[in-house]
């Protein structure tokens, strides 16, 4: 698997395509919100003659999500995520304005993602593990062949996602993490949401929330 990192919105969140051999790929929390950023993700999908087989979000916090509504007019496909994060979709505008910023579309989540679904593309398994917390459907996907894990908002390299937004739960994101991506092999590759990358291995003795 070749994993893409872009870097998109004032969020700095981190946005993924993930692809194989095959050619088949997926995108993972499309943070593009202006044209320029849509048309730079576009434009690598379209340079490496990848075909877009699924579109996934860890989480639907604004700035994981700006970008489904262009993905899935652009590829012809829906926005998979957990359905307990539906009800944010629906604050997104609001969301925006509380930052300055302005967004008037209105995505909407109709197909959904629970624990241990699996998305498929080219010959790469990812599995869904369900860890809210910092929201209430949270997701990671997990791909066992190359100890790859996607946290979103999880887990960051020394940190964890705040829990402070609406319906999130310490308690609820530190047992989760310890009973569910920390029984993982400790050179599992962490792909965070904002930031660089980490192992489980190395947030398990260095990690000063866990």
């Amino acid at each position: 698997m070749t994993i893409k990192t872009f870097t998109f919105n004032p969020f700095m969140e981190n946005t993924y395509v993930a692809y194989d051999e095959t050619k088949e790929c997926v995108i993972i929390d499309p943070g593009c919100v202006t044209e320029t950023e849509q048309k730079t993700l576009q434009q690598f999908i379209s340079d490496n003659k990848l075909t877009v087989r699924h579109l996934i979000n860890t989480h639907l916090h604004l700035d994981h999500s700006f970008g489904n509504l262009f993905v899935e007019k652009a590829y012809g496909i829906l926005a998979k995520a957990h359905n307990a994060d539906a009800f944010l979709l629906q604050q997104i505008s609001a969301q925006a304005e509380a930052f300055g910023m302005h967004y008037d579309e209105r995505p909407e989540l109709r197909s959904f993602l629970t624990e241990k679904d699996t998305v498929k593309f080219g010959n790469v398994t990812l599995t869904v593990i369900h860890v809210p917390g910092h929201s209430p459907g949270s997701l990671c996907f997990y791909d066992a062949a190359s100890a790859t894990l996607f946290a979103g908002d999880v887990l960051f390299q020394g940190s964890i996602g705040r829990t402070d937004l609406p319906k999130g739960n310490y308690e609820q994101l530190i047992d989760g993490i310890g009973k569910k991506l920390f029984v993982l092999p400790d050179d599992t590759t962490v792909y965070c949401g904002h930031g660089p990358t980490t192992t489980i291995g190395y947030e398990k003795v260095y990690n000063p929330y866990l």
